[in-house]
């Protein structure tokens, strides 16, 4: 009896271990976030700077090669991409319902078989930052301004980190394959929500930037102040006539 209760154990250990090793493979991984510069009083926080500034990434911060060197990848044009890819998986893969195994194997309408660690390697060689900003958030954070990432992005936000560290200008806090964004993408409102409640501030004290207007339009629907990101310069024009000192 002792032997058959002694199996049933080892049994059930090795299952709980082998869902837990499943479950850590799907989970992407998380970086750490520095520190925001927050003080405390006795009402509760309170920043260091007003307003907080919630940074989309793709094309406002990092160039995305999504539209111009994938298409070139695969040795078709922009629209003739959008024609053959599945509807839906990109968007699977930035919300986290879809491994970047399966985002491969579904990429296109026909499933055709194509070098998916050709394509990531590809997506990693043009990451860059946008011109100026660099320069215009470093600028922010040796303010005192608290900067957060609010982006529509897949697990591949890693390798932007790896490459740029982007980390050293603003904390990766709102990203839709992961976090309190998990499952969201902008402009649905549950992504601002989530922002909101997370910083626990009034919205009126976040400023949205965003190259996407219907984002900006979600983005002041919410409550938040919004900019319409076209370049560095003028969104330095934009902050300034805010009253953010740089």
């Amino acid at each position: 009896a002792f032997s058959h209760t002694a199996k049933m154990i080892t049994a059930r250990f090795r299952k709980g271990v082998a869902r837990t090793v499943h479950q850590a493979q799907r989970a992407p991984l998380v970086l750490p976030c520095r520190a925001s510069k927050v003080q405390m009083s006795s009402q509760g926080p309170v920043r260091a700077r007003s307003p907080v500034l919630l940074f989309d990434i793709m094309d406002t911060v990092v160039v995305d090669p999504f539209f111009d060197h994938m298409p070139k990848f695969f040795g078709m044009t922009f629209q003739e991409l959008m024609k053959a890819k599945h509807p839906t998986a990109w968007v699977e893969f930035e919300t986290n319902l879809i491994t970047e195994g399966e985002l491969f194997q579904k990429f296109f309408h026909d499933s055709r078989t194509f070098d998916g660690e050709g394509l990531r390697s590809m997506m990693i060689r043009q990451y860059e930052y946008v011109d100026g900003m660099e320069s215009l958030l470093g600028r922010l954070r040796g303010k005192g301004y608290e900067l957060h990432a609010m982006s529509n992005y897949p697990m591949w936000f890693r390798y932007i980190e790896d490459k740029l560290r982007v980390s050293q200008y603003l904390d990766w806090t709102f990203v839709s394959c992961t976090g309190p964004m998990e499952g969201f993408r902008k402009p649905a409102k549950e992504a601002y929500e989530a922002a909101i409640s997370t910083l626990k501030m009034p919205a009126g004290e976040l400023l949205f930037v965003d190259d996407r207007k219907v984002n900006v339009d979600a983005a002041l629907a919410s409550g938040m102040d919004a900019v319409l990101f076209e370049n560095a310069h003028q969104l330095e024009a934009e902050l300034k006539a805010r009253g953010i000192a740089l």
